[in-house]
């Protein structure tokens, strides 16, 4: 008998009928691969548990509906339920992406110590064994009476572990490993992937069980990606940072529960993660006094605001192209702000090589950065440094006028909180009332020419 296959995206996860070689989907090149076609399955997909579907067989109406007081519970880590947007919601499916190594596996047994305390946790690990498990906790100081560890692969015993167990939480590591065996797929394919994230949906939403799925994340966001799985489940968490350094970031991509510009800063240390309460303060720790090309801004990232450093090195080229890099900033952005200070700033840089930096790992796409990138590159340029107090906001336009930003007496007191005491803003801000923080000196400026005077 011959065996069907099916084509898919490793980028998209999205199905075709014959390989190509650019996906008619997302445009991606030679990333389409081939997998045996798996066995449709028959019946309920998770045999001996009641679906969602068959607890609400009819429509309801909205005011009929009735919500349990206790909808969110806490996690411990203050900086994971701030990017869960208050606290993980019961009954919800949770995505957990990031490279390996990155310390996914860490944060996941580190709340189990305190989720332990009010509900019943199963931590399902296909990479481990309990053994593995059991070291790995004691080393994370991580003891608790209602954790229950199992080292398994296969779906359906997954299935008939939560059947006795009656588990509250459920925390699956990782994705990848696991696999239903009436599927024909092989383990960490597309097909088995979706298949295993659906039946653990109709887990969560049938059973009202919360569940954490641990997905890896390669460098080029391919078959290990959980890009395939991301309309499926409630809440994508990606926890980012250099493996060399100690710092993690965790960003929320989507959540149905909450917002998703929040981030969360950790620090991993020998015993595990450690969450920093103040990244402003560990942002600008290691920061160079009279440093030419360096400039200060704070941005908001949710509720909060942040304060970045924002380095440029600028040198003349040797060959006819210079180069242009940028990391932490969109690339194209950076290009625009380079024109601007070429054209209405008044310096050559066109034959210069062009080096961005955002210290810390952070990735910043808020147009209040404009200033202090445009700064930083011409402090760079005169090789001459920027007041070491100082602190650059405000978006800036193709002619080269400062734009008025938001959330400015937020970011006002956090800039004062930090010691910084003078502040350049756009013009406009001149004319609102804000609360200015005792000691903080505002400098208002028009456009680009008239901040570059101000302050070179």
């Amino acid at each position: 008998m011959k065996v069907k296959t099916i084509f898919f995206c490793t980028e998209c996860g999205n199905e075709m009928p014959k390989w190509q070689g650019q996906c008619p989907f997302c445009g991606a090149w030679n990333t389409i691969a081939e997998q045996p076609k798996g066995a449709k399955r028959n019946g309920n997909p998770v045999a001996g548990t009641t679906t969602a579907t068959e607890k609400r067989n009819k429509p309801q109406k909205l005011s009929e509906i009735q919500v349990k007081n206790e909808v969110r519970f806490q996690t411990e880590f203050m900086e994971l339920d701030r990017v869960l947007g208050g606290g993980a919601v019961r009954g919800s499916l949770i995505l957990v992406g990031g490279e390996p190594g990155i310390g996914k596996s860490t944060l996941m047994l580190q709340i189990c110590e305190y989720l332990c305390k009010t509900a019943k946790v199963l931590y399902v690990s296909g990479e481990e064994s309990e053994q593995q498990l059991k070291m790995r906790a004691d080393r994370l100081a991580v003891s608790c009476h209602d954790l229950y560890l199992l080292a398994e692969n296969n779906l359906e015993s997954l299935l008939e572990a939560v059947r006795t167990l009656n588990p509250d939480i459920i925390i699956v590591d990782s994705i990848q490993t696991l696999y239903h065996g009436e599927s024909n797929a092989s383990p960490g394919s597309i097909p088995q992937i979706k298949e295993c994230t659906m039946t653990l949906m109709q887990l969560a939403k049938g059973e009202g069980i919360t569940v954490f799925i641990i997905s890896h994340v390669n460098k080029e966001g391919s078959i290990a990606g959980p890009k395939v799985l991301e309309h499926m489940v409630d809440c994508v968490l990606y926890f980012e940072g250099e493996q060399r350094t100690s710092y993690r970031i965790l960003r929320a991509a989507k959540n149905r529960y909450g917002a998703t510009n929040e981030i969360g800063m950790f620090e991993m240390q020998d015993v595990g993660l450690k969450e920093i309460s103040n990244p402003s303060k560990m942002l600008l720790s290691g920061r160079v006094k009279d440093a030419p090309g360096s400039c200060v801004t704070c941005v908001i990232e949710g509720i909060r605001p942040v304060m970045a450093e924002i380095q440029a090195l600028l040198v003349q080229t040797n060959f006819g192209n210079p180069r242009r890099t940028s990391n932490g900033l969109d690339y194209n952005r950076a290009l625009l702000l380079q024109a601007v200070l070429e054209k209405r700033g008044g310096f050559m840089i066109a034959s210069c090589d062009v080096y961005l930096n955002v210290v810390g790992g952070l990735f910043l796409n808020e147009p209040s950065i404009d200033l202090a990138v445009i700064l930083a590159m011409a402090s760079s340029f005169r090789d001459k440094s920027l007041p070491e107090d100082f602190v650059a906001i405000g978006e800036v336009g193709l002619t080269g006028e400062l734009r008025s930003v938001n959330h400015l007496n937020e970011r006002m007191a956090e800039i004062r909180r930090l010691g910084f005491s003078k502040c350049m803003l756009p013009a406009e801000h001149s004319q609102k009332d804000l609360r200015v923080p005792d000691g903080l000196h505002l400098i208002y400026v028009r456009n680009i020419r008239e901040a570059l005077l101000a302050v070179l």
